[in-house]
């Protein structure tokens, strides 16, 4: 039970690095609107988008993005980032209990 739960553990975490690696790609885009990611790190940018998508568009039919004015802010992100702390938090806790 304590691997399972240390493996369930490791990958939220690593959902947790990912999507803060999609801010970081998704705020490089806003404020460098040229930039485009070329070789590697297209791959790397697929990669991540593959990864967050399906969470953050179902996220998005729930909770649409809130518009002010021109700008367009995504709680659907914030809802999902603090979802994953808040299960990584959980299963850290858990993982501690059982070892």
């Amino acid at each position: 039970m304590g691997y399972l739960l240390a493996v369930l553990a490791f990958a939220v975490y690593v959902f947790q690095l990912v999507l803060m690696l999609r801010l970081v790609l998704d705020w490089v885009q806003m404020f460098a609107g040229s930039w485009r990611p070329r070789g590697v790190m297209l791959v790397a940018a697929s990669a991540i988008y593959a990864v967050t998508d399906p969470p953050m568009n179902a996220l998005r039919r729930l909770v649409p993005p809130i518009r002010m004015g021109a700008i367009s802010f995504d709680v659907g992100f914030l809802i999902l980032f603090f979802a994953v702390s808040f299960v990584s938090i959980f299963l850290q806790r858990l993982l501690v209990s059982f070892s």
